[in-house]
């Protein structure tokens, strides 16, 4: 069995209007689910994609209203990288960035900056063969699209702890740089997994902080890799839940990162038409009868594709 990159990344945001004004908006992404969080369904869950809603390419939200500001620290991710074509992408989102207000950093191929709440960002010139899972938007053109992930940092200051799980059981690759990156790759996608040193402050979870990282398998091999995380000593996995639009095992790797395996499938159309996806509140079958409740506590959004459905 072999995880085919990142599935989707979770964070955490205190405004979900302005959380969809800059992924919709500004980063060019399209909002392709608006739910809510399955274990607390009085917060929203917003889902950021590609055009097609494709894994890989996923940024979701929870939406806790007010909630103030948290700071990465150890066993936390706290970069998220993302792949663009070329130099001229960089150049397109660090003045598109600008405009917005918003302060970027140029390394070479990388641009770096972060979202309103202060969730950091990296744009990476990527040399895959991945296909790039683009989003379609009026004022982004294709060429300098946002691509889909390349990877995650976290902070960790002994990933040998973390090493054995990630590359005898999770089938993460070791890369060269010092034992501190790894690369989950399958036949069509891969994804890193970066660890650099924790800072000396803990790490608060809260607004602009990742929640969980999730990692892309099968359908069918769900259940495998929950009994083989069941026979591994010190990991405690969650039994297989079903979250409708795929399916998931959580449990906490040895730095103290919260993972997710989910399926690829069945998808954000099993319930809404793909051409309007993330207009209106979807929720799963066993949220359904208490739809009216749930719908009063959640924030009004606005359409981000007004144009699209008039």
């Amino acid at each position: 069995m072999q995880f085919e990159g990142i599935h989707h990344i979770t964070a955490i945001t205190g405004d979900a209007p302005r959380n969809v004004d800059f992924y919709a908006r500004v980063l060019g992404l399209r909002l392709v689910k608006k739910t809510v969080n399955q274990d607390d369904p009085s917060v929203y869950h917003l889902f950021y994609a590609d055009e097609q809603g494709s894994p890989g390419a996923d940024m979701t939200f929870f939406e806790y209203p007010g909630s103030p500001r948290g700071r990465a620290g150890a066993g936390m991710v706290h970069q998220i990288g993302w792949r663009v074509a070329d130099a001229a992408a960089l150049d397109f989102w660090a003045a598109r960035l600008g405009d917005e207000g918003i302060v970027t950093e140029r390394d070479g191929d990388r641009l770096r900056f972060a979202d309103r709440e202060g969730l950091a960002h990296e744009l990476v010139v990527a040399d895959v063969a991945d296909a790039a899972l683009i989003a379609e938007h009026p004022e982004v053109a294709p060429e300098v699209a946002l691509r889909g992930f390349d990877g995650v940092r976290a902070y960790n200051d002994r990933p040998e702890r973390s090493a054995q799980l990630l590359t005898e059981v999770l089938n993460f690759r070791a890369t060269d740089d010092g034992g501190r990156r790894f690369e989950a790759r399958g036949e069509q996608r891969g994804g890193t997994y970066t660890y650099d040193p924790a800072p000396e402050q803990h790490g608060l979870q809260g607004a602009g902080t990742v929640h969980h990282v999730a990692w892309s398998a099968a359908l069918d091999e769900i259940e495998p890799w929950q009994q083989l995380l069941q026979r591994t000593p010190a990991v405690r996995p969650t039994p297989v839940i079903d979250r409708f639009y795929f399916r998931s095992v959580y449990f906490r790797e040895p730095s103290g990162v919260l993972f997710e395996i989910a399926t690829r499938g069945p998808g954000f159309d099993v319930d809404e038409d793909a051409a309007r996806l993330g207009e209106s509140v979807a929720l799963p079958p066993f949220l359904e009868s208490r739809r009216e409740q749930i719908e009063r506590t959640l924030t009004p959004l606005p359409n981000p594709r007004p144009a699209e459905t008039s």
